[in-house]
């Protein structure tokens, strides 16, 4: 007979309510940079284009996931582990989306600054 008791077995597969708590706060603070970051890029004086959706659409995607991730976590489900291990997936997911449209963004503007402060005649 097995003397482990099955309460014990559901406390086990349970994360602590603290550490919870700061994934939490981490998620949060890294999803309010990101739509800081894409609400401040929608307001850049430099023109819209076709090719923005490049970096746009992860970057969005990227949100999405992130609170994807942080709606799992407030939920109180997520002090199981394996809820709390998937919303960390689905985290670092939208957050490697963000920061490569984040990186996109960045670039595409530096190219368009720089072509649009080129020397008039230079090659």
């Amino acid at each position: 007979m097995d003397d482990k008791d099955p309460k014990e077995d559901l406390r086990e597969d349970l994360i602590e309510t603290v550490f919870r708590n700061g994934t939490v706060t981490t998620v949060g603070i890294l999803l309010a940079f990101s739509l800081g970051f894409i609400t401040h890029w929608a307001a850049n004086p430099i023109p819209w284009r076709a090719y923005h959706l490049v970096a746009v659409l992860p970057i969005l995607a990227g949100i999405a996931l992130q609170m994807r991730a942080l709606s799992l976590l407030l939920d109180i489900d997520s002090l199981q582990r394996r809820v709390y291990e998937r919303a960390n997936r689905i985290f670092m997911a939208g957050l490697i989306f963000t920061a490569c449209g984040v990186g996109m963004a960045i670039l595409l503007d530096f190219f368009d600054i720089a072509t649009k402060s080129a020397l008039p005649g230079a090659s």
